[in-house]
């Protein structure tokens, strides 16, 4: 590896995926081994260089020769292609550029809904408000579980057909469900909350991937589905509590979902 010498990557250090890949550049000698400063931690040298706000959204990169700064995306692709510059050449054509940019903004504005953290100071690193990517995640959630549930709802032996436009809706009506109920609660932290409890949905929906790939009874994928359904409830409450919210959200999540459920049984009756 060709070791990119004096620059240093102002990475987020309450996110794992930014730790681990962070460090991946330091272990395996793309920088310095001391060319990563934690954000919580960043010296007033390196702080007065780059732009802190945005350094937020996008992880920064030091060159200390230049005095210059790098952000997001062409951060990770100048380290990179200091190693490997085929991979950088090809990262940087247009239209893969383009979309590996809309990529990063999208993972990297809702990092704290797919992974949360209990640091909300001033000096924490957490991403501005972006609504279009913050509804493009909750989009794809809502597409992603309802089709996975279209197909594992007919395992459960409940004369249930595969319906995707039934699991669809019930994914948007629980988000209507919150919203309308926990408007006036939640304020300002509606967005954020919305985002984790999509997150809440797409482990929920990751957990069921498995049991498609089985050939059991009915009760099996019953009870499987209750254990997973336990399981999101208790993120649920885990991330309510980071969001410093009371007992109220997951009440009215619960609520919604015997609600639903009730009716669906009701129906097959």
């Amino acid at each position: 590896m060709n070791t990119l010498k004096k620059h240093t990557l102002i990475y987020d250090n309450e996110c794992p995926m930014c730790n681990i890949y962070s460090k991946g550049f330091t272990k395996f000698g793309m920088l310095d081994e001391n060319g990563r400063e934690a954000f919580t931690e960043i010296s007033k040298a390196n702080k007065s260089i780059i732009d802190f706000n945005r350094a937020k959204n996008e992880i920064a990169l030091i060159d200390h020769n230049r005095n210059e700064v790098v952000y997001g995306l062409d951060s990770l692709l100048l380290i990179i292609g200091n190693s490997f510059p085929l991979l950088e050449r090809i990262g940087r054509m247009n239209s893969l550029y383009w979309f590996f940019k809309k990529l990063y903004s999208f993972v990297s504005y809702n990092r704290k809904q797919i992974i949360p953290s209990a640091n909300h100071t001033e000096q924490a690193c957490i991403p501005g408000f972006n609504l279009k990517y913050r509804v493009m995640y909750i989009a794809f959630v809502i597409v992603f579980s309802a089709y996975i549930l279209s197909i594992f709802s007919g395992k459960l032996g409940l004369n249930l057909n595969h319906s995707f436009t039934r699991e669809l809706g019930i994914c948007i009506g629980q988000i209507i469900w919150q919203t309308v109920f926990l408007r006036i609660y939640l304020k300002d932290k509606i967005w954020d909350y919305l985002g984790n409890m999509m997150t809440v949905s797409l482990i929920g929906t990751l957990f069921l991937i498995p049991a498609l790939l089985t050939n059991f009874v009915s009760s099996f994928y019953i009870i499987y589905f209750g254990i997973v359904v336990l399981i999101m409830l208790l993120e649920h409450l885990r991330r309510c509590k980071l969001l410093k919210l009371n007992d109220l959200p997951t009440i009215s999540w619960i609520l919604f979902k015997m609600i639903t459920w009730a009716f669906i049984i009701w129906l097959t009756l």
